[in-house]
Parts: C-alpha cells; sequence; structure tokens
C-alpha cells in the first residue's frame, strides 16, 4: 500500500525527522529545551558571598590561630620597638602548651597593672578589623614581656648580680637593651612562682613595670597561664623588621629546670635500689646455704 502524501515514512517520521534516530529526542536530544547555555552568575553578585567567606576565614584564625598585636611601649627594647605589629601563637595553647623560659608572651592585665593607662579611642573601621583579626585592639588591656621563670621555679635578682632562676644565673646579653643592667632599678625576690603561672620581665629593665613592680598585688607579681594569650612568635611590620623570636640560648642550660637539678639525685636512687635488693638476695642465699 502507498503510503499517502503528509503521512511520513513507513516508520511514521515526517521528512523533517529524516537524521541520527534519537538526534534531538530524549533527555540527550535539544528538543526540550534543555540544552540553552546557563548564565553564570555575574561578579558582583559573587562578591558579597566571597567578602562574607574571607571575613568568616579571618575572624576563625583570630581566635583559634594567631593574632596580630601592637607594641604599645619602649618595655621591650631593643627586641621590640614602639608600633611594631607582632603575630601571637593561640593555637598550641588550644593543646595544652604552656609558656617557657626565655618566650615572649602576650597576656591580659591579672589586674591593676595598667591602672591609669589611657588607650586610644578606636574609630569604627578600627573597631571592625579589630574583631575580625586584621588590627591589633586598642581596646583590650594587654601587655607584652619575657618569661623568666615558670610555675615551681625559684627566681632572684640581687643589685649588681644577675637573674637568678633555681640557682642558674641567666646570660641576658643577647636580648636586654645595651646599657640595661638586670635589676639594679629594682632587685627582688627570691620569689617562689606559683603552679601554673609565670614571673615576667621587659628587655628594657630600666623602663619596664613587669613582675618585679607588682608584688603587693594578688599573685605577687605573677601571671597565671590562664591570662597569656599566646607566644609572640615574629615582628610581621614593619617589613624592615621582620624578624623571629626564638628562646635565648641561656634558657636551655643544663640544670635550669627546677626538676632537672632534682634529676642527679633521682638517679642516683634509682640506680642504688638494684644494688641492695641484688646484696639482700646474696646475704640470704648464704644464710641458706649455711
Amino acid at each position: 500500500m502507498t503510503p499517502s502524501p503528509g503521512s511520513g515514512g513507513s516508520d511514521g517520521r515526517s521528512p523533517e525527522d529524516d537524521g541520527p534516530p534519537g538526534e534531538g529526542d530524549g533527555p540527550g536530544g535539544g528538543s526540550t529545551g534543555d540544552s540553552a547555555p546557563r548564565h553564570q552568575r555575574s561578579f558582583w553578585k559573587e562578591l558579597p558571598l566571597l567578602i562574607g567567606i574571607a571575613l568568616l576565614l579571618a575572624l576563625l584564625i583570630k581566635t583559634f590561630l594567631v593574632q596580630a598585636f601592637s607594641i604599645p611601649s619602649d618595655s621591650m627594647m631593643d627586641t621590640l620597638q614602639r608600633g611594631d605589629r607582632v603575630l601571637v601563637d593561640k593555637l598550641t595553647p588550644w593543646f595544652g602548651s604552656e609558656p617557657q623560659r626565655g618566650e615572649v608572651v602576650v597576656f591580659h592585665d591579672p589586674g591593676g597593672w595598667l591602672d591609669g593607662a589611657e588607650a586610644p579611642e578606636p574609630n569604627a573601621v578600627q573597631k571592625f578589623l579589630s574583631f575580625i583579626g586584621l588590627m591589633p585592639s586598642s581596646e583590650e588591656k594587654d601587655l607584652i614581656k619575657r618569661v623568666i621563670a615558670v610555675g615551681g621555679d625559684t627566681v632572684e635578682c640581687k643589685r649588681g648580680g644577675k637573674v637568678m632562676v633555681n640557682g642558674k644565673s641567666l646570660d641576658e646579653t643577647s636580648y636586654i637593651r645595651p646599657g640595661s643592667t638586670p635589676c639594679d632599678d629594682n632587685p627582688f625576690g627570691p620569689v617562689k612562682v606559683p603552679k601554673g603561672s609565670i614571673w615576667v620581665m621587659g628587655d628594657n629593665r630600666q623602663n619596664s613595670l613587669d613582675s618585679r613592680y607588682h608584688q603587693e598585688l594578688p599573685g605577687n607579681g605573677t601571671v597565671k597561664n590562664d591570662e597569656v594569650v599566646g607566644r609572640a612568635i615574629v615582628v610581621a611590620w614593619p617589613f624592615n623588621r621582620w624578624s623571629t623570636l626564638p628562646v635565648p640560648d641561656t634558657f636551655d642550660q643544663p640544670g635550669l629546670g627546677a626538676t632537672a637539678a632534682a634529676l642527679p639525685g633521682a638517679l642516683g636512687v634509682a640506680g642504688a635500689v638494684p644494688i641492695v635488693l641484688m646484696r639482700r638476695r646474696r646475704l640470704t642465699d648464704g644464710r641458706t646455704a649455711g
């Protein structure tokens, strides 16, 4: 039977449909209209999202990782100068790390150290940048000093002498300001540092109201570890003063730690115990044989 005009071929397709089967049909074809190219969102519509993500990351970094702090005084010269920006490690304290001798640390005012000190009133932009950690806060009462002794240590310094920690003298020539004396402006001690606290001093000894000058306050001039924000690890600004802040070698000398001082005695006891036990066993065996 001859197909009638307009009825298409025997398979029911019209001449316009001639072509590879499936072309333009079904999910893979373009006849449904789904193949129209999607318009990408404009950059200006994406920008608020990008800014929001960046601010969130900055806030998380400030809270948990590092934060910038500005040096407000001359108490740490020449190691740190007024106006320097330092980056402070806030991460390791979350894992139980405690301040160590020789580290430069930022800490909150333990109470009464900054009485009478006036901080400049920041504007709205400064407050916002401080909130996200891109600028040091001028509202928080924070200080920066060097840890000289930790909990359990005994620290002292007599006029004309050196700072002594657990009976060991510190060679501070590598970090205290040239021309400074270890403590001639205010000798102190001996002071037993409570557990969980630190004794701090500025590198510019004759211009630093540090632990020595606050012994009448609770804590006798020491700072609780809980008040420590973190360790200053690098001078980040200005660029021409970029430098790290390592622990001076004098704090690595043998026997400085209070526990290390007791180590020889402990080793002696540990070594004597087996000898005593062996001797008693020989005596017992000899009596049994007799």
